[in-house]
């Protein structure tokens, strides 16, 4: 009993580290990551019949993209990722420069199979917005969320657009479906923004001020400018 007791908590010790030392090395990787957010979002969104609804795109408020959520080790059990979000700029046209924001935990549904999946959020609403603007906030608990349609226009859009502050989807294994976010807590990430911005930084700062995109955000404002609009 004591070895099989010593030996679970070597392992959990070891899962640990080994999580904490994958963790140190994304502090490093932003730009990277800027760089996936930008890809994953371009796949998403060109093939329109299986992407986010072009009109729920159109009237959101602000994306949030996570490239590469993953799942934590045997011991832990815990979802884990870090990405992106952008706002729409006060006039409407055009978005804000990215923040920086982690996921943690949550019911993430049958259709994350794989070790790694792709998280999209829109944000429809200025309470939304909010509450992603906020330092920490849970998805079902703070803010109301939705699984997101998909595919081109059709009533079911407006439907979760009148109903739902945030919407959600993700893609996994090549399968792009709209799921339940419920329970996973989205905060802050202070050590990214502060890589790309050079300082410290507040996401609210970030999305409602004048704050120039780093170049290294160039690939992603690209691919949001090009699929979507402001009606």
């Amino acid at each position: 009993m004591i070895f099989l007791r010593g030996t679970y908590m070597v392992l959990r010790l070891l899962t640990v580290l080994a999580l904490g030392s994958g963790l140190a090395h994304a502090a490093s990787d932003a730009a990277d990551r800027l760089t996936a957010a930008a890809d994953t979002f371009k796949e998403v969104m060109g093939t329109p019949d299986k992407a986010i609804p072009q009109g729920l795109l159109n009237k959101s408020a602000c994306i949030v993209i996570v490239p590469g959520l993953k799942k934590g080790a045997f011991v832990i059990g815990a979802k884990y990722g870090r990405g992106f979000f952008a706002c729409r700029q006060k006039n409407g046209v055009g978005w804000s420069a990215p923040g920086s924001i982690r996921v943690e935990g949550g019911s993430f549904g049958f259709q994350i199979g794989g070790e790694e999946t792709d998280v999209f959020m829109l944000v429809m609403n200025q309470k939304g917005m909010d509450r992603l603007l906020s330092d920490k906030f849970t998805l079902g608990a703070d803010a109301v969320v939705a699984a997101g349609p998909v595919g081109r226009a059709t009533q079911a859009e407006t439907d979760a657009a009148m109903t739902a502050e945030i919407l959600t989807w993700s893609r996994s294994r090549g399968l792009f479906a709209g799921i339940s976010l419920n329970g996973a807590t989205l905060r802050e990430d202070g050590d990214w923004n502060k890589e790309l911005y050079g300082h410290p930084i507040k996401n609210r700062e970030i999305a409602t001020g004048s704050i120039a995109p780093p170049a290294t955000a160039a690939p992603l404002m690209t691919e949001l400018n090009r699929f979507s609009s402001r009606k």
